[in-house]
């Protein structure tokens, strides 16, 4: 299935369940989530925020004050044809470990970002479909 907001376009597996908040000029916000195991992602148009690298690190810091076991890497990579900042997460839980990417792009109406996530367990056979839905990300100018 494919969506699209503000410009901002994707696709998603049929069978994943969506969540979308309309945050009025604040922006937006959708989520999928596989509804067979944990995999999900988070992307969110912010039109508020001063620029993508602030808000990767506000997410991250978010982050850590949820989960104290948190081991964080800086990444840049190219997300729909620009450098995407943002980094990439191992979350030590009591059950599992949880891996999840952070990363945020300009867009015409301000920075998107995007989180993706998923238990380690699930990664080989979740991390392909996260990573496909990333991919299909398109930015209109």
């Amino acid at each position: 299935m494919t969506y699209s907001r503000d410009g901002v376009t994707f696709d998603f597996p049929t069978d994943w369940r969506v969540e979308a908040e309309d945050n009025n000029e604040a922006g937006w916000a959708v989520s999928f989530h596989n509804p067979a195991d944990t995999a999900f992602v988070l992307i969110s148009l912010h039109p508020d925020a001063d620029d993508p690298a602030r808000l990767a690190d506000e997410t991250l810091a978010a982050m850590r004050e949820v989960y104290t076991e948190l081991d964080a890497d800086n990444r840049v990579e190219t997300i729909a044809g620009q450098a995407a900042i943002g980094y990439d997460l191992d979350i030590l839980t009591v059950d599992v470990t949880v891996v999840c990417r952070i990363r945020s792009l300009q867009t015409p109406l301000g920075p998107l970002l995007i989180i993706v996530q998923t238990a380690e367990p699930e990664y080989a056979t979740t991390d392909p479909v996260l990573r496909a839905v990333v991919a299909s990300l398109v930015i209109e100018e």
